[in-house]
């Protein structure tokens, strides 16, 4: 990569774009789908192949490379004090026909940033380290953020001992046919690690609508996840009045109504989501027995979400009284609010000023592997924009001079990170 210092000694964006646009395009060979976007699932053949690649890739640049047990892939740069890493990267696997920039943009900007300082900077203060991390998604197996939890020590060997993938193939048989295996969990995890950066395309609209080219996150949503059942009557459609029902869609449709109504009532930052319906029977002519559907509540404040939940519960039991039904509330899924480290956060706001980048302070509505490192290591993050806020999708895109600032805010935050006392 070319000198980015400009005469008045900001970074440039001239040269970088074409070649991260290249190194996306390369990268996302690896798993091509005949649908048009990528499929690299976790110890997949593109998963391997895709790992090899970065490898070859970190070591043309000069980068110490090495997998770790179960396929995390680390390229570093040592430090004057070795006992200090900065780790940055992202997620090389994808959901089925995903696109060409959620996770590998990632690490593609943290090898180019890494890249760069080694080059014009020389030997960190701190170790640099930027990680292919094996997986986040859970799209091949019921497994979410193995790459990650196994660096911070949270995964659990039995959580994924007696798993499969769609096509029956156990969790054990893939990892070791692409040529990995456990970790020994009687060694404590890794304490050099003083601060992870993740740098991701936002997968939302808001820096698009904003005309911002850089997102600063100040934290990642916290979530509850349910699945609410309602049990009516199922029974004739022509010969039973409308005053003698125990009709579950009727239920369902207005516990629906009241509780979305109530979320935009509250608005931003709260989303609820109901995703997924079930209607049984579901004939042209019978009246619905039993409903079935899902409730996904995200904000940054705990609190918020557990006063939602406590609304949601009481809102649907009285409509299931009015309505004469029986009603299960399932919650399968309680995620805490991650903050991001405040000091890192600031160190990317000074940054950003100081090089002219648009930026916006915002919070993470979806998931990543940042919020598994926080809970551990000093962790923040930093967005691009995504295209009409679409991802896992192979119209996912985000306009190089984007990517650029994205690249750009990377570099100096480890810089400060790395370089300075």
């Amino acid at each position: 990569m070319q000198d980015l210092i400009n005469s008045k000694g900001m970074l440039d964006l001239e040269n970088l774009a074409e070649e991260i646009s290249a190194r996306l395009e390369w990268l996302g060979e690896f798993g091509r789908d005949p649908s048009g976007g990528i499929t690299r699932l976790l110890y997949s053949k593109a998963w391997s192949e895709a790992q090899d690649a970065l490898k070859d890739w970190m070591e043309e640049e000069g980068l110490e490379v090495q997998f770790d047990e179960i396929g995390n892939l680390s390229g570093i740069v040592k430090g004057n004090d070795t006992t200090k890493t900065i780790l940055t990267g992202s997620h090389i696997d994808t959901v089925t026909n995903g696109g060409l920039y959620d996770g590998q943009f990632g690490i593609v900007a943290s090898v180019l940033a890494v890249n760069y300082l080694k080059k014009h900077y020389g030997q960190p203060l701190r170790n640099l380290e930027v990680v292919s991390l094996a997986e986040e998604e859970g799209s091949r197996f019921p497994y979410a953020f193995w790459g990650s939890q196994n660096i911070v020590g949270t995964a659990n060997r039995k959580d994924v001992e007696l798993i499969s993938d769609f096509n029956g193939v156990p969790f054990v048989k893939a990892m070791n046919e692409a040529g990995f295996a456990f970790k020994d969990e009687s060694k404590a995890p890794r304490s050099d690690l003083i601060a992870f950066v993740e740098v991701h395309v936002e997968q939302g609209n808001v820096l698009e609508t904003e005309k911002k080219s850089v997102g600063v996150v100040h934290s990642i949503v916290g979530q509850r996840r349910y699945t609410i059942e309602v049990i009516g009557e199922a029974n004739h459609a022509g010969t039973t009045p409308m005053g003698y029902r125990k009709d579950a869609v009727y239920a369902a449709s207005h516990m629906i109504y009241e509780l979305i109504r109530l979320a935009k009532q509250l608005g931003d930052p709260l989303v609820m989501t109901v995703g997924k319906i079930e209607v049984n029977p579901n004939i042209v002519n019978v009246i619905p027995g039993k409903v079935i559907f899902t409730v996904d509540i995200r904000h940054i404040d705990k609190n918020a979400i557990i006063q939602f939940t406590e609304i949601l519960t009481t809102n649907i039991k009285k409509y299931s009284k009015e309505h004469e039904v029986e009603t299960t509330i399932n919650m399968w899924l309680d995620a805490d609010p991650v903050p991001m480290d405040s000091r890192i956060v600031e160190i990317i706001e000074r940054q950003c000023v100081k090089n002219n980048l648009n930026y916006k302070l915002m919070h993470s509505g979806a998931g990543h592997d940042a919020q598994i490192f926080a809970k551990t290591v000093p962790t923040a993050m930093l967005f691009v924009p995504s295209r009409d806020g679409i991802s896992h999708n192979p119209s996912e895109y985000t306009d190089p001079a984007d990517l650029v600032e994205g690249v750009k805010a990377l570099i100096t935050t480890l810089y400060d990170l790395a370089y300075k006392n």
